[in-house]
């Protein structure tokens, strides 16, 4: 034990560095983010995200996003447990063989108007793994994809990013209640 503990004191601190963007570009994007959200849904954005097969990388900085120094939710976002509840799906990694069926009943499962995002370069190429034996490769191989956020992984601001490209699409990805009224049965 005293090994360990000289080890320890002889190596110090080992950190990464801390974030190197500024807490102007995160405020100005949040807004920009929350603004859309509110335009687009009149309400906060709900996802669910699926760990399709990844090592876990794009898992945690999607959980930096709900940090204190990102504190997504605070932009209206937030996460959900079940896909009945979610309006977007957030999948990261290869889609291993034995997530493909779970995947498929998550996306039914979601109700629509949906979006899907692939985040990740596994998620959006197949990444290292590509189509094999035990993977299906991207997410698109299996179900629709709307956005993907590349990366290895993605940092939060691309997370980020890429929900804003997700909310500024053309296509009428969400609908507001106005909307619904107007729209002729």
């Amino acid at each position: 034990m005293l090994r360990i503990l000289e080890q320890s004191l002889r190596i110090g601190v080992i950190t990464e560095p801390a974030p190197t963007h500024d807490d102007a570009e995160l405020a100005r994007l949040g807004i920009q983010l929350r603004r859309l959200i509110d335009t687009r849904l009149g309400r906060s954005l709900a996802i669910r995200q699926v760990d399709a097969g990844s090592c876990n990388g794009c898992e945690l900085e999607i959980h930096a996003l709900n940090n204190p120094y990102h504190d997504i939710e605070r932009f209206g976002v937030h996460f959900v447990a079940s896909p009945r509840h979610a309006d977007a799906l957030l999948v990261t990694g290869p889609v291993s063989r034995h997530m493909e069926t779970a995947l498929r009943r998550t996306w039914r499962a979601t109700p629509s108007p949906k979006v899907v995002i692939a985040a990740g370069d596994c998620a959006c190429t197949g990444g290292e793994f590509g189509v094999s034996y035990a993977s299906c490769g991207a997410v698109e191989n299996v179900i629709p994809v709307d956005i993907k956020i590349p990366g290895c992984p993605p940092a939060p601001f691309d997370l980020i990013t890429g929900l804003l490209a997700a909310l500024q699409s053309p296509q009428p990805l969400f609908s507001t209640k106005r909307e619904q009224q107007k729209a002729p049965l």
